[in-house]
């Protein structure tokens, strides 16, 4: 029998939700509990949510409303959370910034978004005024002193202006799949596409973390040294501790020794970061005999190598669970549960209420699941956490979601038991002589030759081979690596046509937005 069309049924009903409610109702349960620590002080959540609610009537009175695009560049410090939860507040859809942004790439993001309003921190100014200014977009900023001047002109403050608005009374009400975030991708595979994220995937993503993953406690302290313009940071650390009501130790800026003395001072419980700062915090606990009070840590944005996570759980006693995720997926697609027994070179069972599977990686046009446990293919998700599409780029969310399901681009296995896998991206993937090499396993060995702290593996043009196996590997503080000898080892190590022919020692690696390392700019290094 066809039936009729009735709004009741197709219409997108009257239900609301609002990621401002995070902030707004902790604040209400709990106004005296410390939401914030940063420079020797604590913010409580209550004044918090007065301020967020003073800065949304500024930015009210500038015109933000439902469906507005608010820019905010603004590093891990009280603003962040207060611009933030207001505009999301008035139904604004956020675009955080990459805080190392040129001005040519800050007013891309600008263009792309149709922003209608840049926030800005103070110290980045020098490349956001030009950006603002050739966007066409108006600017506001944040932590400037009274009468700064940028480009000629005076800068709009905007606690300036939230001293002299009216506060709204409570948060604006959106349809649950209502847009609330445009994250920039990373760009890896040529021009970044803003993925919007909606209310619905970014809340639920919280709330089945915290039901089914995470053992995080409204007395938790937690590191907040992951960037909040990163979507790890922002939904991982900030929306999940708000939530439950835990306090975050903020970080502007990550260096290991101020995160591990902010840590004990605060008597930190969890960390949440990448491999990279996993590898740094270890180097700083070798200057430091004083240990944080550790319950557990979560690791993702890049697989974490096993000898680091023995490493750090010796050192810290704390678990870590590792997890895997992309911007598109709200971020956790995967993710090891707290009190399961870690299993190093794992992510972990899908989260709830989402689907992770295996699926052949040579068909592109349809997601051919390869059914076998164990079976190696392309990593594919569907479910709750899966992003609205791509801005303006309706070809490349097609691209992207195919028949449903998400295409990763990353190679992985998925066991019996629904535990994921990440063997490697499809693209870092090497083909030496015919043979698949997969970096990450090449970087596992290569951690632990002495005195390697991180290292990257990846395939470089050759004429002979159609590509030679290259490493780059930074020291840890004090050791001598010799280039010659580490070829020697991992020769002993991997098979033939896995090891590395040639070893780099350099003194960093460069890193994305997500601390994840850049292989494209080192083939571009040592491309002949």
């Amino acid at each position: 029998m066809a039936h009729r069309p009735d709004p009741a049924i197709d219409g997108p009903g009257h239900g609301t939700l609002s990621i401002a409610s995070i902030l707004a109702e902790t604040a209400r349960r709990r106004p005296d509990a410390p939401a914030l620590h940063f420079m020797g002080q604590a913010i409580p959540y209550g004044p918090l949510w007065e301020q967020t609610r003073a800065y949304a009537g500024a930015l009210a009175a500038r015109g933000i409303g439902p469906g507005s695009r608010v820019a905010i560049g603004i590093p891990n410090v009280p603003d962040f959370p207060r611009v933030y939860y207001a505009a999301l507040a008035l139904g604004a859809v956020v675009v955080p910034i990459h805080l190392l942004f040129k001005a040519d790439e800050i007013a891309f993001v600008l263009e792309d978004s149709g922003a209608d309003l840049y926030v800005a921190a103070a110290p980045l100014l020098a490349e956001a005024a030009p950006a603002a200014a050739r966007a066409g977009v108006p600017l506001v900023t944040v932590l400037a002193p009274e009468g700064l001047e940028a480009g000629g002109s005076p800068v709009a403050r905007l606690e300036a202006e939230a001293a002299q608005a009216e506060p709204i009374e409570r948060h604006t009400p959106v349809n649950p799949l209502a847009a609330a975030t445009i994250l920039y991708t990373s760009g890896t595979t040529g021009t970044p596409k803003g993925a919007v994220g909606s209310h619905l995937a970014i809340v639920e993503q919280v709330h089945t973390l915290l039901l089914d993953s995470l053992d995080v406690r409204p007395d938790d302290v937690i590191y907040g040294g992951l960037p909040f313009f990163h979507t790890f940071g922002q939904t991982v650390v900030l929306n999940l501790a708000f939530r439950r009501g835990a306090s975050i130790i903020l970080l502007p800026r990550f260096d290991p020794d101020e995160a591990l003395a902010l840590l004990v001072r605060h008597k930190g419980t969890v960390f949440a970061a990448v491999p990279t700062n996993y590898a740094a915090l270890l180097e700083a606990a070798g200057r430091s005999p004083e240990r944080p009070p550790l319950r557990w840590a979560v690791s993702g944005g890049a697989p974490l190598p096993g000898a680091l996570l023995e490493a750090f759980e010796g050192t810290f006693g704390a678990p870590v669970l590792e997890g895997y995720g992309l911007t598109e997926t709200s971020p956790v697609a995967t993710i090891g549960r707290f009190g399961d027994p870690v299993r190093p070179g794992t992510v972990g069972p899908a989260l709830w209420g989402a689907d992770v599977a295996v699926a052949d990686p040579e068909v592109d046009d349809r997601t051919v699941l390869l059914p076998e446990p164990g079976a190696l293919g392309e990593i594919v998700v569907r479910g709750h956490n899966l992003m609205k599409g791509y801005l303006g780029r309706p070809d490349a969310t097609e691209a992207a979601v195919v028949e449903g399901w998400f295409r990763t681009g990353d190679l992985g296995t998925v066991d019996a038991e629904g535990v994921a896998r990440i063997v490697d991206r499809k693209k870092d993937m090497i083909i030496r002589n015919g043979y698949n090499v997969y970096p990450t396993e090449v970087e596992a060995v290569l951690a632990r030759y002495p005195g390697v702290s991180v290292a990257a593996v990846f395939g470089v043009p050759h004429d002979l081979h159609g590509q030679e196996v290259h490493a780059c590997v930074v020291a840890t503080e004090g050791a001598d690596i010799d280039a010659a000898a580490v070829v020697a080892f991992m020769k002993e190590k991997v098979a033939a046509f896995k090891y590395p022919r040639f070893v780099h020692v350099v003194d960093a690696l460069p890193l994305g937005p997500s601390g994840k390392v850049l292989k494209r700019e080192l083939v571009q290094r040592y491309a002949p």
